[in-house]
């Protein structure tokens, strides 16, 4: 081979060798992601794996339906929860990695319907009757649907309301019943309707309900896991921190 050709064909080999050790070490990681954080969840996912070459594989669904799980042995390796208690609870009772628990996002409830001019800026809405169905998630399972019944007890209309309550498995599901009508408003993540151009909205005063503090832990399927360690440290991260904001929530 002649000498000019060498070190181009070095250079190629290298770059093949080095694709391959890329892809040697990339790993997935499976992690259970609060409904209300979807879609900020998919932008951090494809940037994580842009920058690391790990892939995150998301399921999405309700804070208490996945700690059920996760208690039952799902395979999950990182829990994105919408609360403090269910990353806390799965520390104390030994599914999660001690200390590796942290607060990745603060979420806002927000009063919405698909109809203008329903929603006034104050919420004065609820106490006027004026509609048939209201749609919360389940307060039992999400965070947010425990919000939003705090929210009508602070505002003394939980009893006139709860036959106009529907509920959701989730905070999506109480997002679809608005969506598609069967509710005229509901409670949902700020998040959800964060780039919704028509309607009408009431973002909850934060003095209102609990805050929405959101918690993330490495869980002890993932303890050995270099993916689901790499995706906890990139959602501490400048890149992930922006699209979070991006999406209304506050980030320490």
């Amino acid at each position: 081979m002649p000498l000019a050709r060498r070190p181009l064909l070095a250079a190629i080999v290298a770059g093949a060798l080095s694709l391959v050790a890329g892809a040697a070490f990339a790993g997935e990681t499976k992690v259970a992601v609060a409904a209300n954080f979807t879609e900020p969840a998919k932008a951090i996912a494809e940037k994580f794996e842009k920058a690391t070459g790990h892939k995150a594989t998301l399921s999405f669904g309700s804070s208490g339906q996945f700690y059920a799980q996760i208690a039952n042995g799902a395979p999950y390796e990182v829990f994105l929860s919408a609360d403090v208690e269910r990353p806390q609870k799965a520390e104390s009772e030994g599914l999660a990695v001690a200390g590796s628990r942290f607060t990745y996002a603060t979420g806002r409830l927000v009063l919405w319907s698909k109809i203008s001019g329903l929603v006034d800026g104050k919420g004065a809405v609820l106490a006027s009757g004026k509609f048939q169905k209201l749609s919360i998630a389940d307060p039992k399972a999400a965070p947010y649907g425990l919000a939003a019944v705090e929210t009508l007890t602070k505002l003394k209309l939980q009893d006139a309301l709860k036959p106009k309550i529907v509920t959701g498995s989730s905070i999506t599901q109480a997002y679809q019943y608005v969506q598609t009508g069967a509710a005229e408003l509901g409670f949902v993540a700020l998040s959800q309707v964060i780039d919704d151009k028509g309607g009408s909205r009431w973002v909850v005063p934060k003095a209102d309900h609990t805050p929405i503090d959101q918690q993330a832990v490495l869980l002890k399927t993932g303890e050995n896991s270099e993916a689901a360690k790499a995706f906890l440290a990139f959602l501490k991260g400048r890149e992930a921190k922006a699209i979070i904001r991006r999406y209304g929530y506050e980030v320490r």
